[in-house]
């Protein structure tokens, strides 16, 4: 074992402890996850009260991803010279400002603002556990703790589809950002409440001297770069079409009620969270057979382009099963998710959080330029006079052809191995 693991298994807590603190953890990052998916569900009223274009529902839903980006890099530094507990309290309460302003937002411009607030918010809940979990959890529940607050999030998800439907005719969608408010309020009691304080365990033996190595060092980090491009394209692109995509093209692809994509999203949702389940069961029989991160990676993710590449060839005439091939596109791109605990566990557990938090910068940035490229590329074929349907498959087409590109760079590659 090495002295960095050494010196973090002294800071392990105790099982009934990491059962609170996750749970406490996972409610926050429920919510996030219900914020950041509630626009695909939204999209059709939102389109018909605002007169929406494809491009701007593109970055009406990319301005949460927006503001989540722009908070990584600070909420690195934040997180190991302050500790998680700290840290997602007061970013949380820009969560609750960020919900009750896009509740009585009346214009474009201002809606857009408020989903930026509420990204930049929710932006410490899941690095916030991570960070704690590198510390607090010993080696081989990480990888399982990831992969159950990713289930959680795929809950949320879950949870902004056919319930929020069934909702939006009862309090409408200013009454669901409200309620969503007062839900945040409740995570922040329940964080203050049960997650441990922080010890900063910087090697200068200084409690505010912070980590020697910086941000810079991080990037240029060759086990992050082999993956930089996954967590761009894939994992990026992953979220992009739960959180928004996968709705518009059952909708105007396949002509689906907006009943009807809300069901598909509710089933999409529904298999990705017993995928993580899934993950998070097998994660130490994996680590028992030494089936890393990478081996599984490079496995698994060609798995995902088949179903993208069956929509971008068939385009509307695979209606019947669109939201089938959602949902293993979405399933085969979860083995990107094992690169997150692969980039903490790369470096020391005093730099975790600078570490997840630039990574967890690419993802989000991936899923704004996707999430917006592909609104962007839509447009753009229509007015190059192509007919909807073929927009959104040449559009899907340039998404795949970059999750293509970086799998390759992640297998071919020639240095990159994680070095603790």
């Amino acid at each position: 074992m090495t002295q960095t693991a050494t010196q973090a298994s002294k800071h392990t807590v105790s099982k009934s402890t990491a059962i609170l603190l996750f749970v406490a953890f996972a409610y926050a990052y429920f919510l996030s996850a219900l914020i950041r998916a509630i626009a695909a569900t939204l999209s059709p009223t939102l389109t018909a009260e605002l007169s929406l274009k494809a491009s701007d529902l593109g970055l009406l839903a990319g301005g949460y991803f927006l503001g989540f980006a722009a908070m990584q890099l600070p909420l690195g530094n934040w997180l190991d010279r302050f500790g998680p507990k700290k840290v997602i309290l007061a970013f949380l309460s820009m969560a609750v400002l960020g919900c009750a302003a896009f509740a009585i937002a009346t214009s474009f411009s201002g809606l857009l603002a408020a989903r930026v607030l509420c990204g930049a918010g929710v932006s410490a809940c899941l690095m916030a556990p991570l960070t704690g979990y590198r510390r607090w959890l010993s080696t081989g529940v990480q990888v399982r703790a990831n992969s159950w607050m990713l289930m959680t999030g795929s809950l949320g998800m879950l949870a902004s589809t056919l319930p929020v439907e069934w909702l939006m005719p009862v309090v409408g969608w200013r009454g669901l950002f409200w309620g969503l408010a007062v839900m945040v309020v409740l995570a922040m009691g329940g964080i203050a409440l049960k997650v441990p304080t922080w010890t900063n365990l910087a090697p200068t033996g200084d409690a505010n001297a912070g980590p020697k190595l910086g941000y810079t060092d991080i990037w240029r980090h060759p086990y992050f770069r082999k993956v930089l491009p996954v967590g761009f394209f894939i994992y990026g692109g992953l979220v992009a079409m739960q959180t928004l995509w996968a709705g518009p093209w059952m909708v105007k692809v396949a002509g689906f009620s907006s009943l009807q994509a809300a069901t598909g999203l509710f089933w999409i949702n529904l298999c990705m969270l017993i995928t993580f389940w899934a993950w998070g069961m097998a994660a130490p029989w994996l680590a028992r057979k030494g089936l890393d991160a990478d081996r599984l990676m490079a496995w698994g993710l060609p798995s995902c382009f088949i179903p993208i590449a069956i929509l971008c060839i068939a385009g509307d005439g695979v209606n019947m099963a669109v939201t089938a091939l959602f949902a293993l596109f979405c399933m085969g791109c979860s083995f990107s998710s094992l690169s997150q605990p692969a980039v903490g566990m790369a470096f020391p557990a005093h730099l975790a959080g600078r570490a997840l938090s630039a990574f967890n910068l690419v993802i989000f940035a991936g899923v704004f330029a996707v999430q917006w490229g592909i609104g962007l590329g839509i447009d753009a074929f229509k007015a190059a006079g192509l007919a909807e349907v073929d927009a959104f498959r040449a559009a899907f087409g340039l998404f795949l052809g970059g999750c293509v590109l970086s799998y390759l760079w992640f297998v071919l590659a020639p240095v990159g191995r994680r070095d603790n």
